[in-house]
């Protein structure tokens, strides 16, 4: 095909690249799959079996309930990590905990709490569909005037949009640093800056952005975020969540679930709740230790790696990425649905097909090429730094291009599914 990008630049980059030796601190059960969903879940750590066998035959199996002296700060010795390494925050203002959630209603409420004379919350209206179901409950509970924000499906939210729409009523606005569908990624410092000037207060949820795209909330003045594990953290299925909250907010916020671990002197077993002064005061109940154990091997990864090496090497994949759909894809009816430039968007690119299910469920069936589909018809193709070779993503749009010429001959309408 004319201007085909022959296969050899792949191998080059390959051949180049620093972090190639991470990738076999991964588990490859099959060595001809190419994974191109770490954007949903992570490839398991290599480390982490036998982690979790430590934990579950020494710690649990001969400690018992002893063990509990290891384990009682795991939630706040694990967030240190994700302080330092992924967030760019301070000690004691990150804990690992519950559901995104969960930590994204216990961050609204107690911000919107702080806030009592306010009436007005704002959301993307293409922000992830639990946040917007959160922030609507929350809304009609409290009878708040919730506003979507219009946004650009692929394009991301207009910050023109947000600025006309703060007002100083306004007491909360819920955004994803990178948009789960498109990967389109905000300037967190601005947003802080035009929420400031009205005094509202920003919830960020970067699950899509944590361990792809480096973060400092400290710099860009962020005061409250929230956040998973499972995908470019590699934590596992299920892994628990993470919330920020800067120190100097800290006393003055009461989240909304009272439990035993967020209470001064926990095993005073006092009567009446009295929250910890500090970031555990943002902790409910008994924490899923296999969990939290999981999620220590994984963050070593992340640490040796170094954030700002993941993203350059996250860089190289978009911009790949981009060539080859150019020249393999957009022939077959592809149109790409993220901003063009790496820069702006995370460590996804999403592909408009008016046959996208179908593409992407073949593509894992009979090619080998496990990406993933969002209403409406986009294929997903995450590029996770740490385990992604440039040579997958090559034979990995090969491969979809080969299932899309199949796909070609077939009369069927295209199917919509979620």
């Amino acid at each position: 095909m004319e201007g085909r990008i022959p296969r050899m630049v792949a191998e080059q980059l390959d051949a180049a690249d620093p972090l190639a030796e991470f990738r076999d601190r991964f588990v490859h059960a099959d060595p001809e799959l190419i994974y191109l969903d770490g954007n949903s879940l992570g490839r398991l750590p290599a480390a982490t079996t036998d982690r979790l066998r430590g934990v579950v035959e020494e710690d649990w199996g001969s400690g018992l309930v002893g063990s509990w002296r290891e384990w009682i700060d795991w939630t706040a010795r694990l967030g240190d990590r994700l302080a330092q390494h992924v967030l760019g925050a301070r000690p004691g203002e990150v804990v690992v905990s519950d559901s995104t959630s969960v930590n994204l209603y216990k961050l609204a409420c107690a911000a919107l709490d702080a806030a009592p004379r306010r009436g007005t919350v704002l959301i993307d209206a293409e922000d992830f569909p639990t946040n917007r179901y959160v922030m609507q409950g929350i809304a009609e509970q409290r009878g708040l005037r919730l506003r979507q924000l219009s946004s650009d499906i692929d394009g991301g939210l207009d910050l023109d949009v947000l600025r006309c729409a703060l007002t100083p009523d306004v007491a909360v606005v819920v955004l994803s640093l990178v948009s789960y569908r498109s990967g389109a990624l905000l300037d967190m410092a601005e947003v802080n800056e035009l929420a400031r000037t009205v005094g509202a207060r920003v919830v960020w949820d970067v699950s899509h952005a944590a361990g792809a795209v480096p973060i400092d909330v400290t710099a860009t003045g962020t005061e409250l975020a929230v956040g998973c594990t499972y995908k470019y953290l590699n934590g596992g299925p299920g892994a628990p969540a993470f919330l920020y909250v800067c120190r100097e907010l800290q006393t003055r916020l009461r989240q909304p679930i009272w439990g035993w671990f967020g209470q001064r002197e926990q095993f005073q077993m006092g009567p009446d709740y009295d929250p910890m002064p500090s970031i555990e005061r943002f902790l409910v109940s008994t924490p899923p230790l296999l969990s939290l154990a999981a999620l220590d091997p994984a963050l070593t990864v992340i640490e040796e790696a170094g954030m700002a090496r993941i993203r350059e090497k996250g860089l190289l994949l978009g911009r790949l990425a981009d060539d080859l759909v150019d020249t393999m894809l957009t022939p077959l009816g592809f149109v790409p649905a993220s901003p063009r430039s790496p820069y702006r968007r995370g460590s996804h690119v999403s592909l408009y097909h008016p046959h996208a299910w179908q593409i992407c469920q073949a593509s894992a069936e009979e090619a080998k090429v496990v990406c993933d589909y969002r209403v409406p018809d986009r294929l997903r193709i995450g590029l996770s730094p740490l385990y992604t070779r440039f040579t997958d993503i090559w034979d990995g749009i090969a491969r979809i291009r080969e299932v899309t010429v199949g796909q070609s001959d077939t009369s069927d309408p295209p199917i919509r599914r979620g």
